[in-house]
């Protein structure tokens, strides 16, 4: 096989997936027979609110922990056997980085840059004296916001191929976060970095993902560009004496005082709406992606 081949199958591989995943804690499900793939160059935003599972599924991901069933793959690996060629494609920045407390931010640098052939350390200079982070200040000493900075410059440096951040703006102030979204979007548009962020903020999405996943209760309820959710999901109104007629799938589902109905509903693959739109005194409104994720997460 031609070393052109081999590096053509190589990029062709997923960058990760995961198949009927199955967590628990304590006897409750953490996730639920849950299938999420993010295809190469894509940007996926992964959304849902605090306590939904998006912690545990990247972590499942990146085989940081076994999952109870199902399989997870990273780069075509088992995401628990990783080699260390595939750690190297990867960064991953937690949501309460912890790791090498007690050295400054420059050592803590220094020394995970030795791990990674591409490591740029002028870019993590830079970045330090831009982001006014003190290099010789104990990680330990740095405030929870310049702390998550650090851990950013990290990943950002070593120039993956696969970025997975998680919550990666909860400790930063707007000008940070928009920063970094700014680099998010400069790496996958330029590098065709492969990125998935967590976030339960709405508008972090719409800047910079090319992708949303809804993850509520331990389940992946949708997977679709962000362009798709303005077109294909709307909130279908039904008047009380037409409720029999509200169809049986839907993302939510809420009864009024008045004994109307509100769904949130899916076109179909014909691109129609369900049958019970076009009922006398029904309608459809369109759904902007906050409006979503309300309508779902509630």
């Amino acid at each position: 096989m031609s070393a052109v081949r081999q590096a053509r199958e190589v990029t062709a591989i997923t960058p990760l997936a995961v198949r009927d995943l199955v967590h628990c804690y304590e006897g409750s499900n953490v996730l639920t027979g849950l299938d999420l793939t993010v295809q190469q160059g894509s940007v996926l935003g992964l959304i849902g609110r605090n306590g939904a599972g998006k912690s545990t599924l990247i972590r499942a991901m990146l085989g940081l922990l076994q999952p109870l069933s199902g399989m997870a793959s990273v780069f075509g690996e088992p995401a628990l056997k990783l080699g260390d060629r595939t750690k190297e494609r990867l960064a991953y920045v937690p949501q309460q980085p912890e790791a090498l407390a007690w050295l400054t931010a420059q050592q803590m640098l220094d020394y995970v840059g030795r791990f990674y052939p591409r490591w740029d350390p002028l870019f993590a200079k830079r970045t330090l004296e831009r982001w006014q982070i003190q290099p010789n200040k104990l990680l330990a000493k740095l405030s929870p916001g310049e702390r998550q900075r650090v851990d950013l410059i990290r990943a950002l440096a070593s120039q993956p191929e696969l970025l997975v951040l998680d919550e990666p703006a909860a400790a930063l102030d707007p000008v940070a976060r928009r920063e970094l979204l700014r680099e998010i979007a400069l790496r996958a548009g330029e590098s065709g970095t492969t990125v998935l962020f967590s976030t339960h903020i709405v508008s972090d999405l719409e800047r910079v993902a090319s992708e949303v996943a809804f993850l509520h209760q331990g389940k992946l309820l949708m997977q679709c560009t962000v362009d798709e959710t303005k077109e294909r999901y709307g909130r279908l109104w039904l008047p009380g004496q037409i409720g029999y007629a509200a169809p049986t799938q839907s993302l939510s589902r809420r009864r009024h005082d008045d004994g109307s109905l509100s769904l949130v509903v899916e076109r179909d693959t014909h691109d129609q709406w369900p049958e019970a739109a076009s009922l006398p005194g029904a309608r459809v409104d369109a759904l902007g992606l906050e409006d979503l994720f309300v309508e779902i997460a509630e």
